[in-house]
């Protein structure tokens, strides 16, 4: 690999940690800022239950779509759209000025939250097996980061800058600029490229969607114990990241620096 070619792959990785980064901020920071959105629409904890279910359940849904997009089209020209989206339903989270309109758009910022397996999936055809665990979790420091900089934005700024609508408009801004470094910056690769076992061969070109590929899948034991294990752990951490700050706030009296102090 050319030196100019290594430069650019390291590129690609910093603009996908910021994807990252401000992704999880943007997701995640609506937890720290229930108290004055609720306030602003004159929610109960159900209907604030409602505005986070809504996204949870378009994310399900669109999950194995979105498999099936990343395995057939240019995943980077997908990570775009899936950036743009983002940024667009966060502004639309903004400007809406009644509860149905805030569950909706609220709902629709699920629609991206399904875009990291075809992440995943491009970095690996970057780096090879050596590289790509130390890739891989670079990566993933980028969502710790990103929810603590998601609550520091929540409790510290938003006061600061005119409220929560204002934070919306910062990250969905910050969306949109990714979408577009994505877009123009980051190329495709041919799938498999950094495998040693594939040197050579031609890319597949053609892709079809097997139901009996998937029953196998499902047929496997490991697979289950890994959905059990997911399943079994985002009880505890929803609760966490989308009820627990007002929780502490409104039931224990802390005040923002004790929150950020207690979560962080």
């Amino acid at each position: 690999m050319s030196q100019q070619s290594s430069r650019y792959r390291w590129v690609v990785v910093v603009i996908f940690f910021f994807f990252m980064l401000l992704h999880q901020t943007d997701k995640l920071m609506i937890g720290s800022m229930q108290v004055p959105i609720s306030e602003t629409f004159g929610m109960n904890n159900q209907q604030w239950g409602w505005v986070n279910s809504g996204a949870l359940i378009v994310a399900t849904l669109l999950y194995p779509i979105w498999g099936y997009l990343y395995d057939r089209y240019a995943r980077a020209k997908l990570l775009a759209l899936a950036s743009l989206i983002w940024g667009a339903t966060t502004w639309l989270n903004g400007i809406v000025r009644t509860f149905p309109a805030f569950l909706a758009t609220r709902a629709s910022t699920g629609i991206d939250d399904s875009s990291y397996p075809g992440l995943y999936t491009l970095v690996a055809d970057y780096f090879g097996p050596s590289l790509r665990g130390k890739i891989y979790g670079i990566l993933q420091l980028a969502q710790p980061l990103g929810y603590l900089l998601g609550m520091i934005l929540a409790l510290m700024i938003a006061p600061m800058i005119g409220g929560w609508r204002s934070i919306f408009y910062i990250t969905g801004s910050l969306g949109l600029i990714v979408a577009a470094l994505i877009f123009f910056f980051v190329k495709d690769m041919p799938r498999g490229k950094a495998e040693p076992e594939f040197e050579g061969m031609a890319e597949m070109q053609t892709f079809r969607f097997s139901w009996a590929e998937v029953r196998e899948i499902f047929k496997k034991k490991t697979m289950w114990f890994i959905f059990l294990q997911g399943f079994a752990g985002v009880f505890p951490w929803n609760v966490i990241t989308y009820f627990f700050f007002a929780y502490l706030e409104k039931e224990r009296g802390y005040d923002a620096n004790g929150i950020l102090f207690t979560m962080a």
